[in-house]
């Protein structure tokens, strides 16, 4: 029981979601998350996040999920490991970003979607900690993803559009929460 409440402690101290965002250098974190901001430069949601690295990584995965959405493995791969080095410019981030090269590194597009919701699930704790400038995030839900556990991923539009399904049940799902700026609150 001890190691198991253990395990816990150490997941929690690791995990995105880890408010610790002191890190070795600012400068390194900006310059990552800049030149990953270059590579998803064709997401643009109008949601603008106070730290540089928050932005890179918010702004990559909205372009993976994208592709999950669209079902393109190919570049669900190629965003999953840009998304990975964001990730791990930012301190408290390491797991989450081997959970994106296992999206990075995956076989077909099911395995993609099945590690998506761990992801999404640390991703989502990050930017509920976040300092959201500008616009909103939408943490919507689908009921019906992995084999019915359901599954949560974020959106920059309330429209649905289900990266679990793609075009077999687009639709399938709901927003469950909004984040905004402490001024919309």
């Amino acid at each position: 029981m001890k190691n198991y409440i253990l395990g816990l402690v150490l997941l929690t101290l690791f995990s995105c979601t880890n408010n610790n965002t002191g890190n070795t250098g600012a400068a390194a974190d900006s310059s990552t998350a800049d030149s990953t901001a270059v590579k998803t430069a064709g997401v643009s949601s109008g949601t603008e996040l106070s730290k540089p690295v928050e932005q890179a990584i918010y702004d990559g995965y909205i372009a993976l999920k994208n592709a999950l959405v669209a079902a393109n493995f190919e570049d669900a791969k190629k965003l999953a490991a840009d998304l990975s080095k964001s990730l791990k410019a930012r301190e408290g981030c390491e797991n989450t970003a081997l959970i994106a090269d296992k999206i990075s590194s995956a076989k077909d597009i099911a395995a993609q979607r099945k590690e998506f919701t761990a992801l999404s699930s640390d991703v989502i704790a990050l930017f509920r900690h976040a300092d959201l400038k500008k616009g909103v995030i939408y943490v919507q839900h689908c009921p019906m993803a992995n084999d019915g556990n359901g599954g949560d991923w974020l959106a920059d539009e309330q429209k649905i559009q289900n990266p679990y399904y793609g075009d077999e049940m687009m639709e399938c799902g709901a927003v469950v929460e909004e984040i905004k700026t402490a001024k919309a609150l």
